[in-house]
This record gives structure tokens, sequence and C-alpha cells, in this order.
């Protein structure tokens, strides 16, 4: 009955794993832990990593569809007898090409199955990305460049005078007095920049379009970038679980064909 009913998505992000627990095709739970640093055995998940609830339920040996863009991390699983790993060519999208990442594959998928139009999926992770896909789930094309607290980390590994930099609750003034206000006025008002130029010119092609913000920092992009163009603030939806609509569809592909 648990294999039945119950089982996880893991997303291998470069920096954390992102879980998430279903209940057939009912999300239930989402967490994150950090990286493996031992393999998992063949009929038992580790309690460090799993939600608390699951190991009060005794649900420890669960399906785990994994997408991964980090092979190290990947090559724990190798033992593990309920594994599912998904491939870029079981997501059902066209015009994708072969290096692209599973994981933004999957949020565009997912992104298309929820809102039915065109859609620009930003996903604020360690790498900002950005990802177009039209309402026939063609692949239009994307970009990829250094998350916010990939440059701010960059700054302080490459720059021995300047201090480590967290990021603020709001946007700092543009034209900074201090050292760590102008490493986060120049990070933050570059990258809302950035992704303002990329949303014009998307809504050019595609007017009637959603876009989604995802990943750790999306729901703090979307916040800067409505207070620096409020006229966005109508066109935009934070989806932290955009990733997951994607697993839960081929999910439901395997079930309909088991």
């Amino acid at each position: 009955m648990q294999h039945e009913y119950n089982w996880l998505a893991l997303v291998v992000g470069n920096s954390r794993l992102h879980w998430a627990w279903f209940r057939h095709l009912t999300l239930i739970k989402t967490w994150d832990t950090h990286h493996l640093a031992i393999s998992v055995r063949p009929h038992q998940l580790p309690h460090l990593i799993i939600h608390r609830d699951l190991v009060a339920q005794n649900l420890t040996h669960l399906s785990v569809y994994i997408a991964s863009v980090v092979s190290e991390q990947t090559q724990y699983w190798r033992y593990y007898d309920e594994l599912i790993y998904i491939r870029l060519q079981e997501i059902k999208l066209t015009n994708v090409y072969p290096t692209m990442g599973v994981d933004r594959a999957l949020a565009a998928w997912g992104a298309i199955a929820v809102y039915q139009q065109p859609c620009l999926v930003i996903d604020g992770g360690t790498a900002l990305t950005f990802t177009g896909v039209d309402r026939t789930r063609k692949l239009i094309g994307g970009a990829i460049l250094p998350g916010l607290r990939s440059q701010l980390l960059s700054l302080k590994q490459k720059t021995s005078a300047l201090p480590e930099v967290k990021l603020p609750d709001s946007l700092p003034p543009q034209w900074a007095l201090d050292t760590d206000s102008a490493i986060a006025s120049g990070i933050l008002y570059s990258a809302i920049a950035g992704i303002h130029s990329y949303i014009l010119n998307w809504v050019e092609q595609f007017p009637q379009s959603q876009i989604i913000f995802t990943g750790g920092d999306g729901a703090i992009l979307s916040r800067f970038l409505h207070q620096q163009f409020p006229e966005f603030t109508d066109r935009t939806v934070v989806e932290p679980n955009l990733v997951f609509h994607g697993v839960k569809l081929l999910y439901q592909q395997n079930s309909c064909s088991a």
C-alpha cells in the first residue's frame, strides 16, 4: 500500500537536495537537505534526509523519482532499489537540446501543464536561469548566469579585500556609501535590470504569457523586480514547487502506462 500511494520526488541541485512527498497526485510536503556523503542502502532511506513524518509512519522504503544535475550525488543512489531516474528524453517538450538541465526542463513542462499558455520560467538558484516555452510545449530558448548568492560568494572568494555580504530584505540605495551596500547594489540592480530586459523581450514575442519565478531566491527576485518595476506586479507569480509539477507529470505518465 505504501508503494502504491506514497512516493518521493528528489531534485538534486548544485547546493542542496530538494524533496517532495506525494500521496498519488497530491503534494503532501516539501523540504530541503544537504547533499549526501554516503551511499543509500538498497531497502532503506536515510532518516536524516527524509521528513520526520515519513519516519513516524514507517514510510522509509518508497519509490524515489530523481532528477539530478550533479553526477557525484547521483552515484550515492546507485544501490537503492526503488529509484526511478528521470531522463531528459522522457520530458514532453520539443526542441530541447541534449545538454539542457533536466531540472529546467521539468520546471518548463510543469509550467505549461499548470498555466496552459506560453511561460517564461525564471529560476533563482545557484544559477539564475531563464527558460521560455510556448503553448505547444516547444522550447524557445533561455539563458544562464550565476545566481545572486553565487555572485556574492564569488566576490568574497576572488577579492580578498571585500567582505561576505548577505542578501538584504529590500533593495539598497542604488548609489551606496559603504562597501556592503555597494556590493548588494551592484549585484541586485544588475540582476533586476537583466531580468527586466528578458521579460520585455519575451512578452514582445508572446504577449499572453505567464512569468513564473521559482527556486530558492525566486520570491526575493520577484519582490525586488516589483519594487523597481511595479508595472510587472500583475504579470508575475512565484511558484516554489514548479519543478515538482513536472516530476508529477512523469509519475502520471508512468502510472498510466503501467
